[in-house]
């Protein structure tokens, strides 16, 4: 009898741990899920070292050539990172962040910061945007105002929206990734998450660059509140353009729009334009030791970008983004360490080609997509490759300026056509 109750003892025991355990495991779990206020508050000490470490960079030898073929170019890079180290003010940026509210929450083991303003109107459409790389929550400060406070610029009080404006995993003030696996289709998937943690039952999504990939695979979701999606890269290029890239035969039978989006396109990957994408896709780790260790040269390698290389570095003063809000951008990431962790989104999806309607699986998507296409991006997708790779394409526009960070770069332009993508949405 004895043996008994103590086995009795024993089992009863061991039910106790086991509730007790999971009791603990749910109460980690609701924890995580909580949605935390958040506050950038760089240390002095951390902003002293990057002016230091600016100013005693070590230059490379000029270029030989007149254009940007080589790269960076050395007197532009010197001007800026001259400013950098004396004029250039980082509280400025953390107060331009500090004047929204951001949250934190944590989603699949990684804390996930956003940006949420809510617009005054009433039934204002919730709206998740998504910046790529070397962007960041950065790109879409022009766009808040415009897009949650349409009366004020030009647009009607049934055109407002919600702003959800979250940093990709590895990027800026989000956790950094520890395990492989934070592909576009894994963000999609965290996004969705966090639209239904807010409380959302209905909205639509936007993205550019990585961005585009992301909302592009939670259209492939189809969550049952995604109302629809709007891109400005969209995956619209046909199997016989990408075929032929890199070589100088056009495909037959291109119209003349489709002939100068393949020339576009063609002339950048011919260029050189895209080597940071291949050295990141294959081998994100060794380049991330410089870039991690050098401001200059971080800011370097993002000039390698055709987005960015468009921008004179931020010397021209009629022209966005300015030099103070480049250096925002560049600063984000050196401040938060994320020149390594944000890299390797290129590893993780390098199977996929972002424009490529075959790769992206573009005719699986039922929901309703819209595009807009911006003339100085690397490619202005013609409404014709449009039409075939989406099913259900509700609107399509060409505008007449604009590159591949066109939120940044025309915001207020930004605004009206994501006003007008999604009006039949609302």
């Amino acid at each position: 009898m004895k043996t008994i109750n103590n086995l009795a003892r024993l089992i009863f025991t061991g039910i106790l741990m086991m509730q007790f355990t999971f009791a603990v495991a749910q109460g980690e779990a609701k924890k995580d899920e909580q949605i935390r206020p958040f506050k950038v508050s760089i240390p002095d000490a951390d902003i002293k070292d990057l002016r230091q470490r600016v100013m005693a960079t070590k230059w490379a030898d000029k270029e030989t050539v007149t254009d940007q073929s080589q790269g960076a170019k050395l007197a532009q890079m010197k001007e800026l990172i001259k400013y950098w180290g004396t004029n250039y003010n980082w509280k400025k940026a953390e107060a331009k962040l500090n004047a929204y509210p951001q949250f934190m929450t944590k989603i699949d083991g990684v804390d996930i910061h956003f940006i949420h303003v809510k617009s005054k109107h009433k039934n204002a459409m919730p709206l998740i945007l998504s910046h790529g790389w070397p962007g960041s929550v950065f790109e879409f400060m022009g766009v808040i105002e415009p897009l949650t406070n349409p009366t004020a610029y030009g647009g009607k009080a049934e055109d407002a929206f919600d702003v959800i404006i979250p940093s990709l995993p590895g990027f800026g003030f989000s956790g950094k990734p520890t395990e492989a696996g934070w592909n576009i289709d894994r963000i999609a998937k965290a996004w969705v998450v966090l639209m239904d943690r807010i409380g959302y039952k209905q909205y639509v999504a936007q993205g550019g660059d990585w961005g585009a990939g992301v909302v592009h695979s939670m259209a492939l979701l189809a969550p049952q509140g995604l109302l629809g999606i709007h891109s400005n890269l969209p995956a619209t290029l046909p199997n016989e353009a990408g075929k032929a890239l890199g070589g100088n035969t056009v495909p037959a039978g291109f119209s003349a729009k489709e002939t100068a989006a393949f020339n576009q396109l063609n002339k950048a990957i011919k260029g050189g334009g895209f080597i940071y994408k291949t050295t990141m896709e294959t081998r994100p780790q060794g380049v991330s030791y410089a870039l991690t260790d050098s401001p200059t040269g971080l800011a370097a390698w993002f000039f390698l970008h055709p987005g960015f290389d468009n921008w004179s570095y931020g010397n021209d003063p009629k022209q966005l983004p300015t030099k103070d809000q480049v250096l925002d951008d560049i600063s984000l990431y050196w401040l938060t360490g994320s020149a390594a962790s944000a890299s390797r989104i290129y590893w993780e999806s390098r199977n996929i080609s972002l424009i490529s309607a075959g790769s992206m699986k573009s005719d699986q998507i039922t929901i309703p997509v819209a595009v807009t296409t911006f003339p100085d991006d690397v490619y202005a997708s013609p409404e014709t490759w449009a039409r075939k790779a989406y099913k259900n394409l509700i609107y399509f526009n060409e505008v007449d300026r604009g590159g591949h960070f066109a939120a940044w770069e025309q915001p207020q332009l930004f605004a009206q056509e994501l006003r007008a993508a999604f009006k039949s949405l609302k």
